[in-house]
């Protein structure tokens, strides 16, 4: 599923219009992008939980060259699956 088709499936669902729901998904995505951006945590029970990892510096290889480098410590964005999100994709 696509933006496009989520947008499409929200409209449905809640009666807004194509227009709102786009909205809706934009500001969803803003507010997790930011509160990520300050090191937050963003919890929906029974879904999951965003949040930013560390990580370690480690070493890589160059797949064309063969040639080792090193890979810097970088901060990333995560997501881990909530215990109902889990039983209903296991289904």
């Amino acid at each position: 599923m696509n933006k496009v088709e989520l947008v499409s499936a929200l409209a449905d669902r809640t009666g807004l219009t194509k227009r709102d729901a786009d909205r809706v998904v934009d500001a969803f995505c803003d507010v997790i992008e930011e509160a990520l951006a300050h090191g937050d945590k963003v919890s929906l029970v029974g879904f999951g939980t965003f949040e930013v990892r560390e990580r370690q510096p480690r070493m890589g290889r160059n797949p064309q060259t063969g040639e080792q480098l090193q890979i810097p410590a970088a901060r990333v964005p995560a997501f881990r699956a909530g215990k109902a999100l889990k039983e209903t994709v296991e289904r």
